[in-house]
């Protein structure tokens, strides 16, 4: 299997590093259990006290991989598949070590999912957001979990429904991001090098506290959003409006 994640680490600083730029990071299978081997790899150095979720191109991620959804028999996107990225980020809500989101280029639809997980997020000025998923008759339902507690409720109300993309600033101001910068690396070190300072407890049980409510959440709404996610992937408008972003058309119903 080719490396979609890369991993390193640099003093107590774990890389994961997206890097399958050809399809502009999409959450493929593979990509997915490579950042669960990632996580998995950060936990067990004793000596790693934050974890930095980067990216290669100008995408950090673009959510789901609708070549690899659109493929096949509509049977085989099933609930599994969709509990995929349910999984990825209570894992990330449940790792024991802050995670940083090193965003510097686009963010896309379920790639917002992983920037809502994130403990502390980091943006460059030059970054855009946009949630895309009812432009192609799906919704971010699973992402929903990570994104609600931390978008006003205002912002979610506009761009849920209007698909339309926002600056890095914008995202900030509506707590999507933490900060937005002009020095991305520089911000993400300096956070690194303060989290450095904290002891191993001192982190997991802080961070504890900032995820339990985003944790009731899932254990009280994840299956039911996991399954009608799963339900409206293969739905005949999801299949129109998967087909008409891969060929670069507008879908049946676009006005």
């Amino acid at each position: 299997m080719s490396a979609l994640v890369g991993y390193s680490v640099e003093g107590s600083v774990a890389r994961l590093t997206l890097d399958s730029p050809e399809n502009r990071n999409a959450l493929s299978t593979a990509l997915v259990d490579q950042l669960h081997q990632g996580l998995t790899d950060a936990t067990t150095d004793g000596g790693v006290r934050a974890v930095v979720l980067g990216h290669t191109g100008g995408t950090f991620c673009a959510g789901a991989d609708l070549a690899q959804a659109s493929g096949g028999d509509p049977a085989d996107i099933d609930v599994e598949r969709a509990r995929e990225l349910t999984r990825l980020l209570r894992r990330i809500l449940e790792l024991p070590i802050p995670v940083i989101g090193a965003i510097d280029g686009h963010v896309r639809a379920g790639g917002l999912g992983l920037v809502g997980a994130c403990d502390i997020a980091v943006a460059g000025q030059a970054s855009t957001f946009a949630l895309t998923e009812a432009r192609i008759g799906v919704a971010p339902s699973i992402i929903s979990l990570a994104l609600l507690p931390k978008m006003t409720a205002r912002a979610a109300g506009r761009y849920f429904l209007t698909g339309e993309k926002f600056g890095a600033a914008e995202a900030a101001d509506i707590g999507l991001i933490t900060v937005a910068t002009d020095d991305v690396e520089a911000t993400v070190a300096a956070l690194g090098a303060e989290i450095g300072k904290a002891s191993p407890q001192g982190l997991a049980a802080s961070k504890a506290l900032t995820t339990a409510p985003l944790l009731a959440a899932f254990d009280r709404d994840a299956e039911a959003l996991t399954r009608q996610s799963a339900e409206l992937f293969v739905s005949e408008e999801a299949r129109e409006g998967m087909m008409a972003f891969l060929q670069k058309r507008p879908p049946n119903w676009a006005t």
